[in-house]
Parts: C-alpha cells; sequence; structure tokens
C-alpha cells in the first residue's frame, strides 16, 4: 500500500459523539497531511441498534465542521459501494475462503445452549468464555463430522461462524501511538464473525471492507485496542496485507474519572455531539454545539487539542493549518480531559478575528426578530462594542439587549449603587439639556464633562446613574458610544422614564 488512505467507519445507531468527531478529524488531518484519501463508511450491519435519520445526521455533522470525505455514500467512488448492508456479496465471497482454512468454523449453539454452560462455569466460580477450552465441548463444526454439519445446514439449523483462535501463541503487536506490546492468544475468545441472520460482524466485515478499500491506516479508539490481536490474526487468515494501526484514548469527563458521556453534559451544561439529534423514537432532542452557537472552525480546533499538542503549543489553528502540523505520533496516550470553558474559550477567541461584517452575518441568520429586523448599519455600529466581550454572536444581543429595547426593570443593586436624590436632580436636568448636545461626533464625552463640571459633580456622579437610565444596570460600553446608537430622542425618553419609575 503506497498510498496513505484512511477511513472514518461510524455505525448509524445514535448521533455522533464528540470522541466520533475527534476520530474522523484526525483520520480526515493524517490522510491530508500525507497527501491521501479520507474515506467516510458507514457500518450499518447492526440492524437491531439502527436509528433512522443517523446516517443523513453523520454526514452533515461532518460537513458543518469541514471535515469533507473523498469518498463515501454521498460522494460515491471507485471503491463503492460504502455502506456495509450493501457489500453482503463481498463477505460471502470472503467467507467462503476462510471457511476453507483452519481459522474458522461453524457453530450451531443456542443462547439456551450457551447460557446453560454459563451458569454451571458460574457454579464453579468461573467466567465461561467460548475459546480453546471449551469448543471442543459445544455444538460446532470442530465436534461434529462433516455429515452432521451438512444436515444441520441442510435443515437450515440457525449458526454462527467463529474465529478458531491458535493456542498458546504469542502475538507480537504494534500502535502507531501505543509502541509494541504483546498478546497470548490463550487470553482471547473464539470471536463472531459472522452473525446467525448472515450478516457479518465488525470484526469481519471491517477487515474485509479496510483490505477491499485499500486502507492503509486504521485510526480508532482505544475500546477496540483489545481486538487488535483477533485483527492481525484474520489479516494473516485471509493472507492479506495489514493496515498500520493507530488507537485513540478516551476524552475524559470535565470532573472525576471515566468517559465523557451525554450524562456528563447534562450535568454540566455543554452538549456532546455536534448538531442537535432528535431521537425519533422518544422525540427527545439532544443538544448540538452548532445550535449553542459554536463556530464550526472554533469547535474543530478544540475538538483538535483533546489528544494532540502542535509544535510550540499554538492553540489557535485553522484546518489547513493543522493539516500542515499534524503528526500521528504526537498524539498523546493519556485521555484528554474536556473543559466546558475551554471549549468557550476557542469560540470566544474566533468570534473576536471574524469581521463585523461576517458577525452581521451570524446575526442576521437568526430566527430573533430583534436582530432581523435591525438595520445593519446600527448593527455595523453595535458588534465592536460588544464582539470583544461576547462568547457566542447571540451574546451580542442578549448582553446588548439594550441597545435594542428600554429597559423595563433597573437592578436592584445597581439602583443602590447609584441612584439617589441627587442623582434624580441631575438626570431630570440632563434630559432636558442633552436635546442640545452634539450627537454626531467625538464632542459628546466633552458636553457630558461640561455638564457635570457646571453642576460641579465629578464624572462618575453623571454617568453612574445615566448608564442605570439607559441600560437598567451598570454594564454595558462606554456611555457615549450608547447615546450615539440610541440617539438624543431615546436617551432623553429613557432618563425621564427612569426618573419617573425608579423609586
Amino acid at each position: 500500500m503506497s498510498k496513505v488512505r484512511v477511513r472514518f467507519a461510524p455505525s448509524p445507531t445514535g448521533p455522533l459523539h464528540l470522541g466520533g468527531v475527534r476520530t474522523a478529524l484526525y483520520d480526515y488531518l493524517f490522510a491530508k497531511s500525507q497527501g491521501g484519501d479520507f474515506v467516510l463508511r458507514i457500518e450499518d450491519t447492526d440492524t437491531a441498534r439502527y436509528v433512522e435519520g443517523a446516517e443523513e445526521y453523520i454526514m452533515e455533522a461532518l460537513e458543518w465542521c469541514g471535515i469533507i470525505p473523498d469518498e463515501s455514500p454521498k460522494h460515491g467512488g471507485k471503491f463503492a459501494p460504502y455502506r456495509q448492508s450493501e457489500r453482503r456479496e463481498i463477505y460471502d465471497k470472503h467467507l467462503a475462503e476462510l471457511l476453507k482454512t483452519d481459522y474458522a468454523y461453524i457453530a450451531f449453539d443456542t443462547p439456551e445452549d450457551l447460557d446453560e454452560i454459563r451458569k454451571e462455569f458460574e457454579q464453579n466460580g468461573e467466567v465461561f468464555a467460548y475459546n480453546y477450552i471449551t469448543r471442543n465441548r459445544l455444538k460446532n463444526s470442530l465436534t461434529l463430522s462433516k455429515e452432521q454439519v451438512q444436515k444441520l445446514i441442510d435443515e437450515k439449523v440457525p449458526y454462527v461462524v467463529r474465529f478458531k483462535m491458535p493456542v498458546d501463541r504469542i502475538l507480537n503487536l504494534e500502535d502507531i501511538i501505543r509502541g509494541k506490546f504483546s498478546v497470548n492468544t490463550n487470553s482471547l475468545d473464539d470471536k463472531v464473525l459472522v452473525k446467525n441472520d448472515g450478516m457479518p460482524t465488525y470484526h469481519f466485515a471491517n477487515i474485509v471492507d479496510d483490505h477491499e478499500m485499500e486502507i492503509s491506516h486504521v485510526i480508532r479508539g482505544e475500546e477496540w485496542l483489545p481486538s487488535l490481536g483477533l485483527h492481525y490474526l484474520l489479516y494473516e487468515a485471509m493472507g492479506w496485507e495489514r493496515p498500520q494501526f493507530a488507537h485513540l484514548s478516551l476524552i475524559l469527563k470535565p470532573e472525576g474519572k471515566g468517559k465523557l458521556s451525554k450524562r456528563d453534559g447534562d450535568k454540566f451544561g455543554f452538549p456532546v455531539f455536534p448538531l442537535n439529534f432528535k431521537d425519533p423514537e422518544t422525540g427527545n432532542i439532544s443538544k448540538g454545539y452548532r445550535e449553542e452557537g459554536y463556530l464550526p472552525d472554533a469547535f474543530i480546533n478544540m475538538v483538535a487539542l483533546l489528544g494532540w499538542s502542535p509544535a510550540n503549543d499554538r492553540e489557535i489553528l485553522t484546518l489547513e493549518e493543522m493539516v500542515n502540523e499534524f503528526d500521528l505520533h504526537k498524539v498523546h496516550k493519556a485521555g484528554a480531559r474536556f473543559s466546558k470553558e475551554k471549549a468557550e474559550w476557542f469560540n470566544q477567541q474566533y468570534l473576536k478575528s471574524k469581521s463585523d461584517d461576517e458577525v452581521l452575518s451570524l446575526l442576521k441568520n437568526t430566527e430573533n426578530s430583534a436582530l432581523v429586523n435591525s438595520g445593519n448599519e446600527k448593527l455595523l455600529k453595535i458588534i465592536p462594542l460588544m464582539k470583544e466581550r461576547a462568547t457566542f454572536a447571540k451574546d451580542i444581543y442578549e448582553d446588548g439587549k439594550f441597545f435594542f429595547e428600554a429597559p423595563s426593570h433597573y437592578e436592584e443593586k445597581a439602583v443602590k449603587k447609584s441612584w439617589n436624590e441627587n442623582a434624580v436632580n441631575l438626570m431630570t436636568d440632563l434630559a432636558e439639556k442633552l436635546l442640545d448636545f452634539n450627537f454626531e461626533n467625538e464632542t459628546l464625552k466633552q458636553e457630558i464633562h461640561d455638564f457635570a463640571e457646571s453642576h460641579q459633580v465629578g464624572m462618575g456622579k453623571v454617568m453612574m446613574p445615566l448608564r442605570l437610565c439607559l441600560v437598567g444596570e451598570l454594564k454595558g460600553p462606554d456611555v457615549p458610544d450608547i447615546m450615539q446608537i440610541l440617539g438624543k430622542e431615546e436617551c432623553a425618553a429613557r432618563i425621564k422614564n427612569a426618573v419617573n419609575n425608579i423609586p
């Protein structure tokens, strides 16, 4: 295999998890850094767990992230089809070849048979495994004659195909991230390769597909590391060249031990999926990063650094820069702990780097009628005042709502701090005077300064109650900037309303 070819092979059994996004991203970055191909293959042989709409969700999520496959069910390619459910004839062909070897056998044991022997083992304080010890006392083609096996097949008795694990053999395995290690085959059981419905399991189908699609590197989660010995032997059994393997560490919970889960997201208030996902059975909606207001480039940047560090520990990188710097050998062995605060920080950095016109497009692409109906000229004045403080584009409206509507109430702490009889007198006078102020140039601050001086008070004595009148609390950009956007008539009306309504 001279050309680098990698595949991301999710199962359509639900929404794409953050860990799945990272696997797809590392696949993509590695392929592109090596001038290779990135393949999306849908592994939909587990019909019992299939979730309607999950495949479309996966494709839409990758597209939103900017992780575009070179080959997929949608994009096609010379190794099509790219859904396992459409590749049955290919599996059947290779299964027939495998059954000619000493690496596989047919097993007719029913679930009830296996439960019975499992109980026997438990009564003796042992754990049952279908392996080199037990297979010779079970109902399979190793213990039955050829005639008996054929008779059962002719009678359409259900069966599975199992891998015949060699006895007491040391396998020397190698992983790009984790290095070299050894496994004794006696610790491995005889995995099912083909189920009794004729569909292959992950173990067999992915080996066949990776060979057929000329996959050079398999990058996947560490949960598949215990299966590496079996997969090595399957390649050996078929007489095929093995790809190189790299097993990614877990993305960890924000607190405590273990893998990041949806429950953690619900508990700490962050999504674990790239897009909203509506469960077709319950109708429940799981939150997604896109709908929560995250920018796709910020999201991908955050995901990339959950287990990999670029040169000089840079944190802000475009997808192109990631491709140029990505090195699979520098992916961390240890798990990466997810941080909601860090995720928000990435989005804040990317939002700040957007031009005002780009942020305007984000604001206009919303269901918020106040934003949609606001003139672009007004919004382009508000954006630079609020962008630096915002984590999400929606914060520009949420934190700057006073630009769009007058305060309906006044924060209690702010009132106690800035409102008294002197403030009422100052604001009453200011409401009349500011109609003569010049709102069109940089002199507005000087006008307010002169007003304060004429009343023999410091600027703070004017600015604090003035901000309260305009905003409803003591926050926001510089008061003169707020006033210029609101206009003198609106400012005067808000001051009068405060004077009349603040107790």
